[in-house]
């Protein structure tokens, strides 16, 4: 079965459940309507019981998600737009990390800024050779913008977390599996999907009913009060950053490089 919505090709095969990021044309970047889409589609399809496993990427090879659409998002300049933006992608990410079953990102390509929140959001992150990911909404003089810092410092910790987004480094492939953000690389010649197929072999053996389990037991072992104050602090600072003038002349500059 496969479903295609505006921004996203959704398929069910088996056990399976994929989700590609459909826009290509735009890198596959994140706008409004694509953060909704995923939310729809990620709580949608949480209550199939017949599913083990999630797989999220994005169509073609050259981005999983490089970051917020920011052609659309330039045109949000209020306090409450900043707000909306943030609630946005904080549902379409927890929607993400709510999933009763394990989500594999599939990065295909970069995954930059919001997309990089993305793949963080998910449970393993698998990456083909070329790929790449980087924390760089700094360059944009701007904090997380999907509330996606609690899931950076938890697989890097606190102190790596805050260096990564002062820096706002972009990590090829195989340093970013050496820093705890990729779980695992395809080979210089394996297609990505080869890697997926085998990463999700001994998943797609088990009962869907375990691995529900397995993935409850897992999500218990996090605070979610913590992650919950985080995102509150973590969105009032978005919001500051979003406003600022240091923001908006970053964004002017980078979008005049694209044009």
């Amino acid at each position: 079965m496969t479903v295609q919505t505006r921004q996203l090709r959704v398929t069910v095969t088996g056990a399976r459940l994929d989700v590609v990021i459909d826009r290509p044309q735009a890198r596959n970047a994140l706008s409004l309507e694509t953060l909704h889409e995923l939310e729809m589609v990620f709580t949608r399809f949480a209550d199939v019981p017949d599913l083990n496993v999630a797989v999220l990427t994005g169509a073609g090879d050259r981005a999983f998600a490089a970051g917020g659409d920011l052609k659309e998002l330039n045109h949000h300049r209020s306090e409450a737009q900043a707000g909306a933006l943030f609630d946005a992608g904080c549902a379409a990410l927890d929607a993400v990390r709510r999933f009763p079953l394990p989500v594999v990102a599939a990065l295909n390509g970069v995954a930059l800024g919001g997309g990089a929140e993305l793949a963080m959001a998910c449970d393993f992150r698998l990456a083909a050779v070329h790929a790449a990911i980087g924390f760089v909404q700094a360059q944009l003089a701007i904090t997380t913008g999907f509330a996606g810092i609690a899931d950076l410092q938890a697989a890097v910790g606190p102190r790596k977390a805050m260096g990564m987004m002062l820096s706002a480094r972009v990590f090829k492939a195989p340093e970013a599996e050496a820093q705890g953000l990729f779980d695992a690389v395809a080979g210089e010649s394996e297609p990505l999907e080869a890697l997926v197929s085998r990463f999700l072999a001994p998943i797609l053996e088990r009962p869907p009913a375990l691995v529900r389990d397995i993935k409850a037991v897992a999500r218990a072992g996090r605070d979610p009060q913590r992650r919950a104050a985080i995102a509150e602090e973590e969105r009032a600072r978005f919001i500051r950053a979003w406003m600022s003038e240091e923001h908006w002349a970053a964004a002017e500059r980078l979008l005049a490089r694209r044009s």
